[in-house]
């Protein structure tokens, strides 16, 4: 085998791969083409509805516009509203409690004020000076 032999080789093996290549996506691009088309074709259809609508009814068109002005304007302030309101809600207020049960509602200088007379004898008998 001459180099000549090989590089023809190589060379239907490349166009056989591409050849393949090419007849697995044409299908897919065409049947994409095809969807597109057809949208556009419907598009061009309503338009051309719309358009005689348009001549033959412009008072409800300009109804029709400003109705969906209102809507979008109503739902765009809902939408604010929403926001901006308080998250309701339920509060109760729990006490904190020690670990031995008693209560700490009292202030903290409160109870020493009533520690140190209770040292001192003051709190049980009055002081009479």
């Amino acid at each position: 085998m001459s180099r000549f032999d090989t590089l023809s080789d190589h060379t239907l093996r490349l166009a056989s791969s591409v050849g393949d290549s090419l007849r697995n996506a044409v299908p897919s691009k065409a049947g994409v083409l095809l969807g597109t088309g057809m949208k556009l074709g419907a598009a061009k259809g309503g338009l051309r509805a719309a358009r005689f609508f348009a001549r033959r009814h412009p008072a409800l068109l300009v109804a029709t516009a400003a109705g969906a002005g209102l809507l979008w304007y109503a739902a765009r302030r809902r939408a604010r509203q929403a926001q901006e309101a308080p998250i309701e809600g339920n509060a109760r207020r729990v006490e904190a409690r020690r670990s031995n049960g008693s209560s700490t509602a009292r202030s903290s200088s409160t109870a020493r004020k009533t520690t140190s007379r209770a040292r001192s004898g003051a709190a049980t008998t009055p002081s009479s000076d």
